[in-house]
């Protein structure tokens, strides 16, 4: 008989900060049952023009999908359910999560015309399934969205604890605390090893309460006297809730912008969250309100060029004023990359006078992650035999691999994505294999691979412009007239560089027959190379070049 084995391997969310997807497999060499722990996105940036989202390719589960026993979500912000979309119809598997996660499932599904049918089961909080040989229940624990769960994930050789996204807040304001006491059964019970967030490990302390946020907001906009414009992540409905009571509290109505504000807004209604408070105003309707009786809160918090916040700045949306005198709060973490994004409009409410307050100078928000004082917490109950660090870059990791040993942890492991640990048999989990892995991007409503050709072009055209050139041959093989050259993006002054293009394609087109038609595949990468050499020579620019032969 053929042993056993316990293996957890991730595609995506280790080494890096986003695009989550980890799998967890038991059985025998021949005979292994899969599930699969979150499908998130990343988000990508100017070195990849045209692509928005990017996801881990699934194609290793992809092709165990007769094995697979479902996949299971600890909650809903976008790097851990942004990908289900794009990856689900190749799996067809069942899905399991929350209400609320569920709620905001369903409009994705929605939106791509995609049907699940009965697919999606709804797990009550602090529940529990069982797939095959995965004894799973969920455990309440605290992050910045509604609805955080770690999973306890049970097979017949040991136990792991996925902690999923968390930090240790005392009074998160709204949805339950941490269940400090499920986390210590657990450790009592014995745990094989645990999964968990790197994000802060390098900050020290607690990563801190959403009431003490609230308790600030409310002294800042207690001393304003003109309008007033908080710009947030819309997931956080404990801090939606938040500017909702500080709203009541100084004798302002409050007025919702942006889709995805209405959208979380309307989903934590749903699941029985935000009651009793005041009925937000149409945006449209907000104008009629004097500038001291009315708050925005508003999408756009990284500087997204088409979210709410930077439309506003710019003067260019159709509902909110904004004035010199009024304040904006920026009421959220400024995620690295966003910096310059944000500092641009920053700078573009400054030079308007309005008054900017953000992390950076007020006390205007709190982390979803665990510092290190909320780590030792965690770790303190769950008395884990090993630790495999994830949600985090390599330096992030590391240190969490350093953290695990101050607190006499036997067996950290670092991975990367792709790396097939396992975790039983053995005295301690190690990595056995390799898993292939890569990234999917979104490219409009397409998603290709990181090698495709579209996706170099585009950066090449980016970077090195474009250059096309027409050449128009008759049926005796003879150029009729001279060459048409076109340029973008392109550094060029004056037409001598186009003069040298004529020059080196009339030598080039001499060295073939024309009226060869088997030549002209030839001809056409000739020209293609020599005119590129010639621009390179000219401007240091490599241009995208494309040849078209037109015969008359």
């Amino acid at each position: 008989m053929k042993k056993e084995e316990f293996i957890f391997c991730p595609l995506g969310g280790s080494g890096e900060i986003g695009m989550n997807m980890n799998l967890f497999a038991y059985g025998n060499a021949n005979n292994k049952k899969w599930i699969i722990v979150d499908i998130g996105v990343t988000f990508a940036d100017d070195t990849i023009p045209g692509v928005d989202l990017i996801y881990p390719d699934p194609g290793f589960i992809v092709d165990k999908k007769d094995d697979l026993l479902g996949l299971v979500l600890t909650h809903a912000h976008e790097d851990h359910i942004g990908a289900i979309a794009h990856i689900w119809p190749k799996l067809q598997c069942n899905i399991y999560a929350t209400p609320f996660t569920s709620v905001l499932i369903k409009e994705k599904f929605k939106e791509k015309k995609i049907d699940i049918g009965n697919k999606l089961k709804i797990v009550a909080l602090n529940g529990n399934i069982k797939l095959g040989p995965f004894d799973i229940e969920f455990v309440t624990l605290t992050h910045s969205i509604l609805e955080p769960n770690g999973l306890k994930i049970k097979t017949p050789v040991g136990t792991v604890l996925h902690t999923g996204d968390w930090k240790c807040d005392p009074n998160p304001l709204i949805g339950e605390t941490i269940n400090e006491k499920k986390l210590k059964q657990i450790g009592d019970d014995g745990v094989l090893a645990m999964i968990c967030d790197s994000t802060n490990v390098f900050s020290p302390g607690r990563a801190g309460s959403e009431s003490d946020v609230r308790e600030s907001l409310l002294k800042i906009m207690n001393n304003k006297q003109k309008r007033i414009i908080v710009t947030s992540f819309a997931s956080n409905v404990a801090r939606m809730e938040s500017i909702f009571y500080c709203a009541k509290k100084v004798g302002r109505q409050i007025s919702l912008v942006g889709r995805s504000m209405h959208r979380i807004y309307n989903a934590a209604k749903q699941c029985g969250y935000l009651k009793d408070l005041i009925e937000p105003i149409d945006p449209r309707e907000s104008k009629k309100f004097a500038r001291n009786k009315i708050i925005y809160l508003c999408t756009g918090s990284q500087g997204e060029p088409n979210g709410a916040m930077t439309r506003i700045s710019n003067f260019a949306h159709p509902d909110v004023i904004i004035e010199s005198g009024d304040t904006v709060i920026f009421s959220s973490k400024i995620i690295p990359g966003n910096e310059k994004k944000l500092y641009k409009l920053h700078n573009q409410l400054v030079k308007n006078e309005i008054e900017v307050i953000s992390e950076e100078n007020e006390f205007v928000h709190v982390s979803g992650h665990p510092n290190r004082e909320d780590l030792k917490d965690m770790y303190n109950w769950v008395k884990p035999k090993s630790v495999i660090p994830v949600h985090g870059e390599h330096r992030h990791m590391i240190e969490h691999i350093n953290f695990a040993k101050e607190m006499q942890v036997p067996y950290p492991v670092k991975v990367e994505n792709g790396d097939v640990v396992q975790l039983f048999p053995g005295d301690k989990p190690k990595v056995v294999d390799k898993a292939p892995v890569g990234k999917m991007y979104v490219d409009g409503a397409i998603s290709v691979g990181e090698e495709s050709q579209s996706i170099k072009d585009r950066k090449n055209l980016s970077y090195n412009g474009f250059l096309e050139i027409t050449i128009i041959v008759n049926n005796i093989g003879s150029i009729i007239k001279k060459p048409v050259i076109s340029f973008r993006g392109i550094p060029i002054n004056g037409n001598n560089i186009v003069f040298d293009l004529e020059d080196k394609i009339n030598e080039i087109c001499k060295t073939f027959s024309l009226k060869n038609y088997n030549q002209e595949q030839n001809l056409i990468e000739a020209l293609k190379i020599n005119c590129r050499k010639t621009i390179k020579e000219k401007t240091g620019k490599r241009p995208y070049t494309n040849v078209n032969l037109v015969r008359i």
